[in-house]
């Protein structure tokens, strides 16, 4: 927006465009009423995507003290808007930053070479009253501290951090600290302020908070140690042992190296309190093409506000429920490490179609199960997990999907995101897809490297009744051998038996593969199904929780009889209302079912359905999406649409197919008999077209 081209001052504006390759840059017209040209103006964003426009220098030079809102409508129309009233004085070259709904502007030029006032440095506006603040300007030994221009600003939590910039033609190396919750009176950053403190109590410290620990234990250490040895020298009573370690430890040499404790800080008796649940108004794509690729992953709505730790900011009154600054697990050696180097590849991974046998030997693949079933036992049925957290959906063997979304999106290793942010699988690993073992196994072995960050729960494929009609015992038997894929193929579906059931995300948010159907009104139900369990075993509380769907929209209400057989139903919005106000509930994500954009909502935003498969069985033309879920509980749906086929195969195609494709997916071809012979339940909500390839329905 606005700026110099070094001829005049512009007044337009533009937006680049990231919804579809080629990236385009856009100009924005008939936006309603746009500010005047202007450079060196300063724009913030707030947390719902309200873009401020404040001050800059005009066509004559003169400082502008306005203030203009910039928003996208939901139909994709832009509007400027001004906000009421005027700074109390214009300026240019400032620094604004948004703290919640409150945009705070610091500092400026106003020509001359001279800075604004110190009495009007900062200012505040406050966009949910629509009226502009004078905060009482704080001092640091009568200096005018944010009397400066072109310097940087940032928040973080409550505080508004501001570092260097020009006074004059002093260059400036300070770093300044202002806390909007006592009236944004600014002070230098000290690590040992009392406010700033305070701030990195409530959120388990800075990155030096974990050395800063360490250096006051070993201190309390030393001096136990010192006051032990002179109580042997001296021949002292255990009474004076303990009162000589208390003074030890309370004594002024540790105040050099103040301690930050894990502990959350919030008032006695009182719960602090966390913010709702809430679907993102904007969906994150990521095109086919292969160019730029990268530019997705480096948008701000990609990296979770760039959290370099994971960390848990809700107290639950227990040691137990904080999460350490750092984490380190020590990885065992094992089948599994080989599994991670040669298929988590994102960018790299081809399916090969010469040669179809799988990469391990079935000793291999029963000592990957072994190992990821140890910690399957150490599971409850219902997992307790935090934000945040990517959520997956149905995967049905491919592979290739798996490997997309972990390059566009993020992948579970070291140079992606695993160190800060958890993984949950929901279930159907396998069948349909013609790379289940690949799947599986990938999923295991992240099991095995990651066991507190990596989780999944079970499917209705995942049961060999199922799983040895619908590709995963045909695809055994074919790549590793009739005698070691049936030995395969039944170790890894009493696998299956020990994963959990469900998981519950920040206590808000209950997941699952299929649905609560006609008999689950407790999650206790569900955490009550001991394992390792079978479909026979689970009664109609597993049968619901692994088979049940929503009704076809919300207008259905109560318990239906669901078109996937007899015994199996669909439930209404008013079901899943009532369970969630009944378990204090926000929100239910559950998979199970194909959706042509890959998410949708039902019961009125109460119930999310996720799929992560592309083309679902080569026919659906489907897209594919995950639910990032951010610690502000905010969640993104990010999608990835199929990759067009070089010949489009169909159920009722009855061309042959062209020659190179023959070439290329002969190897596969028992798949497609599979899915031509048990077609796919159809895409949820997609209209029956008569002649269409889902004429079987």
């Amino acid at each position: 927006m606005g700026g110099n081209d070094g001829k005049s001052t512009l007044g337009d504006a533009w937006a680049l465009d990231t919804s579809e390759k080629p990236y385009q840059w856009r100009k924005i017209t008939d936006a309603g009423e746009m500010p005047c040209p202007r450079m060196y103006a300063t724009a913030a964003a707030r947390s719902d995507g309200l873009l401020l426009l404040c001050g800059g220098r005009d066509v004559q030079g003169t400082p502008l003290a306005d203030a203009y809102g910039f928003a996208r409508h939901r139909d994709g129309r832009w509007e400027w808007h001004a906000a009421p009233g005027h700074m109390p004085s214009g300026r240019y070259q400032h620094g604004a930053v948004f703290v919640g709904t409150r945009l705070h502007i610091s500092g400026g030029a106003v020509g001359g070479g001279r800075m604004v006032d110190e009495g009007t440095s900062t200012v505040v506006l406050d966009t949910s009253g629509g009226a502009w603040i004078t905060p009482a300007p704080g001092t640091l030994s009568g200096e005018d501290v944010t009397r400066r221009c072109r310097h940087a600003v940032t928040s973080v939590g409550p505080f508004v951090f501001i570092y260097g910039g020009l006074k004059g033609s002093q260059l400036l190396d300070d770093l300044l600290l202002a806390d909007d919750a006592a009236g944004a009176e600014l002070a230098i950053c000290d690590p040992r302020a009392a406010a700033w403190s305070q701030y990195l109590n409530s959120v388990h410290g800075s990155a030096s908070a974990a050395q800063m620990l360490a250096e006051a234990a070993a201190a309390e250490a030393a001096a136990a140690a010192a006051v032990a040895n002179r109580s042997s020298s001296q021949g002292g009573s255990p009474e004076r042992t303990e009162s000589d370690v208390a003074r030890a430890i309370s004594s002024p040499s540790r105040d050099e190296s103040p301690t930050l404790t894990l502990n959350q800080h919030h008032q006695p008796g009182s719960s602090p309190p966390t913010p709702d649940v809430r679907l993102y108004h904007r969906a994150v794509v990521a095109p086919m093409e292969p160019p730029l690729r990268g530019l997705v992953r480096q948008l701000s709505i990609d990296q979770l506000d760039n959290e370099g730790r994971r960390v848990s900011i809700y107290d639950k009154g227990t040691p137990e429920g904080k999460t350490p600054i750092f984490q380190r697990t020590v990885s065992m050696p094992g089948v599994h490490k080989r599994v991670i180097n040669e298929l988590l590849r994102p960018r790299q991974w081809k399916p090969n179609h010469e040669d179809r046998r799988f990469m391990l030997g079935a000793e291999e693949i029963v000592e990957l199960c072994d190992n990821a079933e140890k910690l399957f036992k150490q599971e409850n049925s219902v997992l307790e997990l935090k934000a945040p957290i990517k959520i997956f959906g149905d995967l049905h063997g491919q592979f290739g999907d798996l490997m997309r979304l972990f390059e566009e999106y993020g992948a579970p290793n070291t140079a992606g995101d695993i160190t800060y942010i958890d993984y949950l699988f929901l279930g159907d690993y396998v069948d349909r897809g013609s790379h289940s073992l690949e799947t599986m196994c990938l999923l295991l072995a992240l099991k095995i490297e990651h066991p507190r960050s990596v989780h999944l729960i079970r499917g209705n494929h995942e049961a060999a009744d199922i799983n040895a009609l619908f590709g995963f015992r045909l695809e055994c038997l074919e790549r590793l051998g009739d005698e070691d894929g049936i030995w395969v193929w039944k170790r890894i579906n009493s696998l299956f038996n020990w994963l959990p059931l469900a998981a519950l995300i920040e206590g808000k948010i209950l997941c699952m593969h299929g649905g609560i159907g006609r008999c689950i009104n407790r999650i206790d139900q569900i955490a009550e199904l001991e394992r390792p369990i079978t479909m026979e075993d689970g009664g109609p509380v597993l049968m619901d929780l692994l088979w049940s769907d929503p009704t076809t929209n919300d207008g259905v209400q109560g318990v239906q009889p669901s078109p996937r057989g007899p015994g199996l139903v669909t439930f209404g919005p008013d079901r899943v209302k009532d369970f969630c106000k009944a378990n204090n509930l926000q929100m239910i994500v559950r998979a199970h079912e194909c959706v042509m954009d890959g998410f949708e909502r039902f019961a009125q935003g109460h119930l999310i359905t996720l799929f992560s498969a592309t083309n679902y069985c080569g026919t659906a033309g489907n897209a594919g999406a995950i639910l990032v879920l951010g610690r502000d509980l905010v969640m993104v749906p990010k999608l990835i649409h199929p990759v067009p086929p070089t010949t489009p195969h169909t159920p009722d195609s009855s061309s042959p197919l062209d020659e190179d494709t023959a070439h290329n997916a002969g190897a596969d071809t028992w798949m497609t008999q599979v899915n031509d012979e048990r077609p796919p339940t159809p895409p949820r909500g997609r209209p029956h077209q008569p002649g269409s390839s889902l004429e079987y329905f």
